[in-house]
């Protein structure tokens, strides 16, 4: 009994330390799946904004494919190698989890071209919603290395959603994703 409590233990704290591990970035395409074109557009230059003041080299998926392209199409080897030739080995993925409630990060099991061509049914402020919940999901060679939520909250507006975005997301990537 006591090596089965042992072993539990021992696997709950390695899974613990394995998820607080940084994620080692250096360059990175953000990509946004919202459904609409200034939500995405927002969302893309702000993380990418914020990525570039910590010294990362990122660049907005807005930049590689044409306004209105579906997000499939950089899972394309064509784009793909443009991204690569460009300097950037990880995908960023960002997405609208949802409002006002804890939320736990899914389970990285999609492979990238999956993982983009699953849509978003969330806007990024929706009416009564006093917080906001974005997930990202980083891909390395078309293989997901972690995922992330964050919850901005406090948020009356979209314009309040954006600030408290910049805010909660200064200090996320400097502790947890470089």
């Amino acid at each position: 009994m006591k090596k089965i409590l042992i072993t539990a233990c021992l696997m709950i704290a390695t899974q613990a330390m394995s998820q607080t591990e940084k994620l080692n970035i250096k360059n990175a395409l953000v990509v946004g799946q919202l459904d609409k074109g200034e939500d995405r557009y927002t969302l893309e230059v702000n993380l990418t904004e914020l990525l570039t003041q910590q010294g990362v080299k990122a660049i907005p998926s807005l930049n590689m494919m044409k306004m209105g392209s579906d997000a499939v199409l950089l899972a394309t080897d064509s784009l793909q190698q443009l991204v690569k030739s460009k300097g950037v080995d990880t995908y960023i993925l960002v997405t609208i989890r949802g409002y006002d409630k804890r939320f736990k990060p899914s389970a990285c099991k999609d492979d990238l071209s999956t993982a983009l061509s699953i849509g978003n049914l969330f806007p990024m402020y929706r009416e009564e919603a006093v917080s906001v919940s974005f997930e990202f999901i980083f891909y390395r060679n078309g293989q997901c290395i972690g995922t992330d939520i964050v919850k901005c909250g406090n948020v009356a507006d979209r314009d309040s959603v954006i600030k408290r975005f910049r805010k909660v997301m200064a200090r996320r990537i400097q502790n947890k994703w470089i």
